[in-house]
C-alpha cells in the first residue's frame, strides 16, 4: 500500500503528531523500557512544545499518511554532512506492509536533495524488530551509546549509519 509523506507545519499538525507519539509509544516501548520511561520520554522528548520549538531549529517532521489518515511519523535534522533520522514510527497496524521500507527511501531521497554524505539513526539495543528491519535496508551498527536522560533513565541504544 502506497503512502505519502505530509511536511508538518501547523500546529494542529504538530497536534497530531502529538497524539500518533503517545498511541505508538504506549503500544510498542512499554514491554521493551517501561511506561514509566515511555511516559518520561513522552513528556521530555515528544510533546506539542517540544515538538514546536525542534521547528524553529531546523529539525522537520513529516507525517507518514495513507488514503487520508495519519498512520505515523518522521523527524529528520541536518547534522554536519549527514542526516539524523530521530524518528521513523508507525502504527503497530501498519507495520509489516512495506511501509517502513517505503519512509527509508523517501528519507535517503531527503538526503540526496540535500546531498548528504549519508543517514545516521540510533535504535534501542533490544528493538530487535526495528534493527532487522534497518539491517534488512543496509544500516549498519557503527556504534553504540548510553545516553542519561535524567529520572534514572537511559537511552541504551545502538548508532546505525548507511551511506547514500
Amino acid at each position: 500500500m502506497d503512502i505519502t509523506f505530509k511536511l508538518v507545519t501547523t500546529d494542529k499538525e504538530i497536534e497530531l503528531v502529538d497524539q500518533l507519539a503517545h498511541q505508538i509509544w504506549n503500544e510498542h516501548y512499554i514491554p521493551i523500557i517501561g511506561k514509566d520511561q515511555v511516559d518520561y520520554m513522552l513528556d521530555k522528548f515528544q510533546n506539542f512544545k517540544v515538538m514546536k520549538d525542534q521547528l524553529s531549529e531546523g529539525f522537520v517532521y513529516y507525517l507518514i499518511q495513507q488514503n487520508d489518515a495519519s498512520v505515523g511519523y518522521i523527524g529528520y535534522k541536518i547534522e554536519n554532512q549527514d542526516l539524523f533520522l530521530s524518528k521513523l514510527y508507525l502504527l503497530n497496524a501498519q507495520r509489516g506492509k512495506g511501509q517502513g521500507q517505503q519512509s527509508l527511501r523517501f528519507i535517503f531521497e531527503e538526503a540526496r536533495k540535500h546531498q548528504l554524505n549519508g543517514v545516521k539513526l540510533t535504535v534501542n539495543k533490544y528493538n530487535e524488530i526495528a534493527i532487522k528491519a534497518y539491517e534488512k535496508y543496509g544500516f549498519e551498527v557503527v556504534d553504540e551509546v548510553v545516553a542519561d536522560i535524567g529520572q534514572g533513565y537511559v537511552m541504551d541504544d545502538f548508532i546505525l549509519y548507511k551511506p547514500v
